[in-house]
């Protein structure tokens, strides 16, 4: 294991291992594992909790933390990513943590450094901590064996890295996937089943994922206003009612857009858990790839 680039990097032993270093990490059991080592986090693209949530990471375990500014650096005079990655490796550091608009830059990258390379988020592609710990997050409510058990994911999965992510790893592990959206927002030639309507497939849900609409990866307007996408896809408490389900969104939410201000207080909205789940497959992932 030398890299996460997404979540093909990771073999289901692998990922079994990673929770059960989780678990232990929620429970309170860590050490400065990672103490004298130097982690770089570099962020091509704007972010709150994934780099906030790496950060608190890598110093639970002690690490030392160097986030590079990308509106002062050389990147904005001209330099190449080749000669970023030459940069950042001469520092010597333990593990880069790179979120770039563009596909395919942490695989690039990881080529040209002698560190592990930690994908935190590429242009359309892939997620790989968020689909881990969402897949946790389920795991914790709903138990380890998750085959056969039913999720909708709701919203612009064609743009989305979060959905492309959890489709691969939830897939994996047995869940029935349906892709609910406008048809515009599903992905070309799926071979997973597909609604236009999300009140027609709830009741035979266990799990509803909402993805926030990626108006910032849209060449041309797709609604008229995101109140009018919100009309038929906003997952409200009146679409719930009491349905046995949990419910799911890796941030930022557009509230009463993709979920209502109602159902995000709800005891089945887990949006907070994965906030807090994040650190520890956070630190997992880290430790796993540091020390291993």
């Amino acid at each position: 294991m030398e890299h996460l680039i997404d979540t093909r990097s990771f073999t289901i032993d692998e990922i079994e291992d990673l929770y059960l270093l989780a678990y232990k990490y929620k429970s309170g059991e860590y050490d400065r594992t990672l103490a004298n080592k130097m982690i770089i986090t570099i962020f091509f693209e704007n972010s709150t909790r994934t780099r906030s949530s790496f950060e608190i990471a890598a110093k639970n375990l002690g690490a030392n933390v160097v986030s590079l500014d990308i509106a002062t650096s050389s990147s904005n005079k001209g330099e190449t990513l080749y000669d970023t990655a030459a940069n950042l490796d001469a520092m010597h550091p333990d593990a880069i943590i790179v979120r770039h608009k563009n596909a395919g830059v942490p695989s690039l990258l990881s080529k040209y450094v002698n560190c592990p390379i930690l994908n935190a988020g590429d242009g359309a592609y892939a997620h790989p901590t968020q689909a881990l710990l969402d897949m946790f997050t389920i795991r914790e409510f709903l138990g380890d064996d998750l085959k056969g058990k039913k999720i909708a994911m709701v919203g612009d999965i064609k743009n989305s890295r979060v959905a492309n992510s959890n489709i691969e790893l939830l897939s994996r592990f047995g869940l029935d996937i349906t892709l609910v959206a406008p048809p515009h927002f599903l992905p070309p030639h799926t071979t997973l089943k597909t609604s236009h309507d999300i009140k027609e497939v709830i009741s035979d849900m266990d799990i509803v994922m909402s993805l926030r609409t990626q108006t910032e990866r849209h060449t041309t307007q797709i609604y008229a206003s995101l109140k009018d996408y919100g009309s038929d896809f906003c997952i409200t408490k009146k679409l719930v009612a009491d349905r046995d389900i949990i419910l799911l969104h890796p941030g930022p939410v557009h509230r009463n857009i993709d979920i209502d201000d109602e159902m995000l207080a709800d005891v089945r909205s887990k949006v907070l858990n994965q906030v807090s789940n994040g650190v520890f497959i956070r630190m997992a992932v880290l430790e796993m790839l540091i020390n291993s």
